[in-house]
């Protein structure tokens, strides 16, 4: 009766997260399920602790990553940056599309999937408008996609790699070898495809003639704030060293430097700052600690040990688009850490693991709710008054994530 009961409050808590009725923020449903786990004695409050504190590396990678796409905003960096890349454009949509696309790589693979979603959206959002373009969806679909298909380039690409891995994370010359080419394969089908589905609205002619503004001192600053946060991460990866602390420092740093600077209270960013995220992935941990309470990491390892000795090629499949569903079903993130418990325990190959990996990578490219970095996304979207439906994004996500997800598992195998 237990287990059974706590399956049906994640389910619900999940459901509701996913169709987020009468448009009350997403996470009131994960901190709610979360929280009648508590009352119903379902969780000890030591183990709902235990739950929360699994995700401190991501609360303080979030909050670094937040603060710096909000004072990069305030100050105008975006509009600067979309000024530059909508005239790099000349007018043709298809290559607005195109540098929008490999911005997109770029940030993803030194900066994070969530950085993607956090600082690239609200970029985006000032192109198309700097560009007079008429449907924006197109410019902005790339930064949801492109943030999860370029997470595994490199380990920092992805808080969940960290997950997934946890204290046995190969080093980067381990990683490159084992992933690149599936990441090069991701993302050269994500395009391609979302290139194809997109091909309509690509027709239209966009604005030539584009006004170049100043960009002032503080928006130097945040410039130069962000490129010390790549490399800052970079170093810490090579290192093998949690993210989370040092994205946070040098987040608040650069705010505090722009706003003196400046002259501005900390107050008006402190406000815009999407702060619900960080109580949804709690509320998101918390559930997932409740399902190991199920039995459900064991089983599950008993089950990929028994499959890889039956059947290596086939269990590389099944584990690769069944984590890849199963993030559709529970974030990627919470996913990762079951996927991470379930990695620990069982005697797979690599390549089942690499292929778990991407699963968890380019599986949330299905559903809104696949990833921290699709969610943030639509917050992102919601800043702009711009709204995708559930329906409209799985629609899409259908053939953006299937594509990708079965060509880099097949390439493991090169």
């Amino acid at each position: 009766m237990t287990i059974s009961l706590i399956w049906i409050i994640v389910a619900f808590s999940i459901a509701l997260v996913i169709i987020r009725p009468f448009k009350v923020p997403e996470f009131v449903w994960a901190v709610g399920g979360a929280v009648l786990l508590l009352i119903l004695h379902l969780l000890t409050p030591a183990e709902g602790l235990a739950g929360v504190a699994k995700g401190l590396d991501v609360y303080l990678f979030l909050t670094g990553m937040m603060l710096l796409a909000e004072v990069a905003r305030e100050e105008k960096l975006f509009d600067w940056l979309a000024a530059h890349a909508a005239r790099l454009a000349q007018g043709s949509a298809q290559r607005l599309f195109l540098l929008i696309y490999l911005v997109g790589i770029i940030v993803t693979t030194f900066l994070s999937n969530d950085a993607t979603a956090v600082v690239l959206t609200p970029a985006v959002a000032a192109v198309v408008k700097a560009a007079k373009v008429k449907n924006p969806l197109p410019y902005l679909f790339i930064c949801a996609f492109i943030a999860n298909a370029a997470s595994f380039v490199l380990p920092i690409s992805n808080p969940a790699n960290l997950v997934i891995y946890g204290a046995h994370m190969p080093p980067l010359l381990e990683w490159l070898p084992r992933y690149l080419l599936p990441a090069a394969v991701a993302i050269g089908a994500t395009y391609a495809v979302l290139r194809y589905t997109q091909r309509a609205a690509l027709r239209e002619s966009i604005e030539k003639a584009i006004n170049l503004p100043t960009l002032e001192r503080g928006g130097k600053v945040a410039l130069g704030g962000i490129a010390g946060t790549a490399v800052v991460l970079l170093v810490a990866s090579a290192f093998d060293k949690p993210l989370g602390l040092p994205t946070a420092i040098t987040g608040g740093l650069t705010t505090a430097i722009v706003l003196l600077i400046v002259r501005k209270s900390p107050v008006a960013v402190a406000k815009s700052v999407s702060w619900s995220v960080l109580p949804l992935v709690a509320g998101l941990f918390v559930l997932v600690e409740g399902l190991n309470k199920t039995g459900v990491t064991e089983w599950l390892s008993a089950l990929l040990t028994r499959g890889a000795g039956q059947s290596a090629a086939g269990t590389t499949w099944v584990s690769g688009v069944g984590v890849a569903l199963l993030c559709n079903v529970l974030n990627n993130l919470p996913a990762g850490l079951i996927t991470g418990n379930v990695l620990q325990t069982a005697h797979v190959s690599e390549t089942i693991k690499s292929a778990m990996l991407i699963g968890i990578d380019l599986g949330p490219n299905l559903s809104v709710t696949g990833s921290l970095a699709t969610i943030l996304w639509l917050v992102a979207l919601r800043r702009e008054s711009i709204e995708v439906s559930a329906w409209q994004f799985l629609k899409l996500g259908a053939l953006v994530m299937t594509v990708p997800l079965v060509l880099a598992i097949g390439s493991l195998f090169l």
